[in-house]
């Protein structure tokens, strides 16, 4: 995600900060290359013109060309300046006042709205709601089949007819089942099309009379950068919207569509999809973005999915192991296997400060089969070894070696790495991450 532009802006910023003090041309030359950039990654050149120059009037003031560290100064404002043209704040969902609240999920086809439907289902489940299914799209009976079967895998109640009947009595009967079943929210999968058209939209209006949706929230793919935004235009203009859903966000590597959509539509993205899996969907947070497309992680996202994948109760024992200086090998297998829970590794180092450029110069799928590799070997062990790796000697390493198809060196490199990270629990480094960790997922 964001990956050109990230590396762009960081070769921008290190320019700066090698030039110590800063003066007019500085900064001018700095906004020629970000407005490159921002091009570049497909951002729409009205958003690019008016982004620069709002950076500029603010970075050729005197607190920042007379400070100590104007580049850092600039940063901070590429930051406050990027989450301004994101959105600002988090923009919620907003629930009926009485339940229960009904969101139409509108888009067109192949832009992944019946997935999304199940996703933000589950979501909103997390969360302790109690959503609803509607099978809603008649035009295209696997569609209606797709949802069937994403809310049994998912154990979420799904309304469906024949798609025969009409659309609008589909809706008025999956209303009453809903008040049948206290379901708190009503999530509507409507018909999409190839293309955007007065049929289409003529069904969706007489739909949102006849529903009163608390949300409608259109379904974009952000890897057709420029065409999502225009897009969005055009359904706001016909459907008044009041969210955005930016699918396919993980194969977007330029960002055009997410930067651009909401200053040019004027229509908050709400939530964005960011892999395959069905967890692969969170709320958008405008501010986290920012700091994940300068580089500077998102710890906060990183924390919060720690929080949904790792046992509360085993957490505070592994505090415990940290503290006392008991973690082994066993311990660690458990929180690899936990890790990978949380999704792929590359999109987890991007969340961490200092990570995201490690992350970036790792060859696709090369940190998880780091991972699998790290876990072969530790397999491999008795739980004696595991528990004490002191009592691996040479004749252990080759058997352990041969065991999980690796070499005597991988394991002995393996057992180094565990042995520099005890070093440091024992020490009780806290925010940083040693080279020799880091190595594990690099090699």
């Amino acid at each position: 995600m964001f990956e050109l532009l990230s590396e762009k802006l960081s070769q921008v910023f290190r320019a700066l900060g090698n030039k110590g003090k800063l003066d007019e041309k500085d900064v001018d030359e700095a906004m020629r290359q970000v407005r490159l950039a921002l091009l570049e990654a497909d951002v729409n050149f009205k958003v690019v013109k008016d982004f620069t120059a709002r950076v500029r009037e603010r970075a050729i003031g005197a607190e920042v060309l007379k400070s100590l560290t104007p580049d850092q100064q600039i940063i901070k404002i590429v930051n406050e300046e990027l989450t301004g043209t994101l959105g600002g704040g988090q923009s919620k969902l907003t629930p009926a006042s009485r339940p229960p609240s009904v969101i139409m999920l509108v888009g067109l086809q192949g832009s992944g709205k019946t997935t999304t439907a199940a996703k933000l289902a589950l979501h909103l489940k997390h969360t302790g709601q109690s959503p609803l299914l509607v099978a809603a799209d008649t035009r295209r009976p696997a569609a209606i089949e797709q949802l069937v079967t994403l809310g049994k895998q998912l154990d979420i109640p799904v309304y469906s007819e024949d798609p025969k009947n009409a659309t609008k009595d589909i809706c008025a009967r999956a209303l009453e089942r809903a008040h049948q079943i206290a379901a708190s929210w009503v999530l509507v999968d409507t018909a999409g099309r190839l293309h955007i058209d007065e049929a289409m939209m003529e069904e969706l209006v007489q739909l949102q009379e006849k529903l009163k949706p608390a949300e409608v929230l259109l379904v974009v793919d952000a890897m057709t950068g420029q065409d999502a935004v225009k897009v969005a235009e055009e359904f706001h203009a016909k459907v008044p919207l009041t969210g955005l859903i930016l699918t396919k966000m993980d194969g977007d590597a330029r960002g055009g569509a997410a930067l651009s959509i909401r200053w040019v539509s004027g229509v908050p993205v709400k939530f964005i999809g960011t892999g395959e899996k069905a967890d692969a969907f969170e709320p958008f947070y405008p501010d986290r973005l920012a700091s994940r497309i300068l580089g500077m992680g998102d710890i906060l996202s990183f924390i919060e999915k720690a929080e949904k994948t790792f046992d509360e109760q085993k957490a505070k024992e592994l505090e415990k192991k940290v503290r006392t200086a008991t973690f082994n090998l066993e311990d660690f297998l458990g929180n690899l296997r936990e890790i990978r829970k949380m999704g792929p590794l590359t999109q987890l180092m991007e969340m961490i400060p200092g990570l995201p450029k490690v992350a970036s110069r790792l060859p696709d799928g090369m940190g998880e089969k780091q991972l699998t590799k790290v876990e072969a070997m530790i397999l491999s062990m008795t739980p004696a070894e595991r528990h004490n790796p002191n009592l691996i000697d040479g004749s252990r390493r080759r058997r352990i070696a041969r065991g999980s198809g690796t070499t005597p060196q991988d394991v002995n490199q393996l057992l180094n790495q565990f042995r520099q990270m005890q070093k440091l629990m024992k020490m009780g480094v806290k925010g940083k991450l040693n080279k020799n960790m880091l190595g594990m997922f690099k090699q």
